[in-house]
């Protein structure tokens, strides 16, 4: 910072002495900097279902014995049903934890396992959780947007977004008096929020399993959003003809 002012001081002296105007030192004059997004609400078309169970015991391996005899008919009755794309089948976590009495011993362990549903076909999803919520309570329900809807919304709100930023510069060349303008770095960013979640876990934990034992699970997706924006630098052109 020290020789960055020295120099700039040298060239001013400089200037001085031989009769003409210092130029300014820094970030290139006629530079501004305009962001623009487009947004659109989009029927969700994707339904994910997270099922789990716990088992305690006193010796971890008849709790790990436990846990896998039941993710294990899950998974087989789910598999029976699954579709690519449509009804996806994949186990979750499987996990194991030590109960300690007052004195810090370990007494016995607690152990649970989780089996996750997702896709597109929503009624077909919540019938299947409605079946195996006989021995595996649903802890999460949420929905989101598949890739493809996705992706078709993005495309159509890319233009959106460029051209409401073009306004802007436009707007901001004809405010300075400048008959144009060139543009800088641009960036694109798009996006969405994560899965919707439906049903809070500790909500589906009170459920009984009996009383919800066969009966679908009740499908109600929302809409979500997608964005896109366009933020980058313009550059006032003076001898521009015309904005662009």
């Amino acid at each position: 910072m020290l020789a960055t002012g020295l120099a700039a001081c040298l060239t001013a002296a400089s200037a001085q002495a031989q009769g003409v105007a210092p130029q300014p030192v820094g970030p290139a004059r006629g530079v501004v900097q305009l962001s623009a997004s487009a947004t659109q609400e989009i029927a969700q078309d994707t339904l994910a279902v997270t099922l789990g169970v716990t088992r305690d015991g006193s010796q971890a391996t008849d709790v790990q014995t436990q846990l896998k005899q039941v993710l294990d008919a899950a998974l087989a009755e789910a598999r029976r049903a699954a579709r690519p794309g449509q009804i996806d089948v994949r186990t979750g976590a499987f996990s194991m934890f030590p109960r300690y009495d007052n004195k810090g011993r370990i007494v016995g362990w607690q152990g649970n396992a989780q089996l996750l549903l997702e896709g597109q076909d929503m009624a077909g999803i919540g019938q299947l959780a409605g079946k195996l919520s006989a021995s595996m309570n649903v802890q999460q329900v949420a929905y989101g947007l598949s890739r493809a809807a996705r992706e078709s919304a993005e495309s159509a709100l890319l233009g959106q977004a460029i051209g409401r930023w073009q306004a802007k510069a436009h707007d901001v060349a004809k405010a300075f008096g400048a008959p144009g303008y060139g543009v800088g770095e641009l960036s694109i960013q798009s996006g969405e929020p994560g899965f919707d979640q439906g049903v809070q876990p500790m909500l589906m934990r009170s459920v009984k399993a009996e009383s919800m034992a066969d009966a679908p699970l009740p499908v109600a997706p929302g809409k979500g959003v997608v964005s896109v924006s366009v933020s980058g630098s313009m550059v006032l052109n003076p001898a521009a003809s015309a904005p662009r």
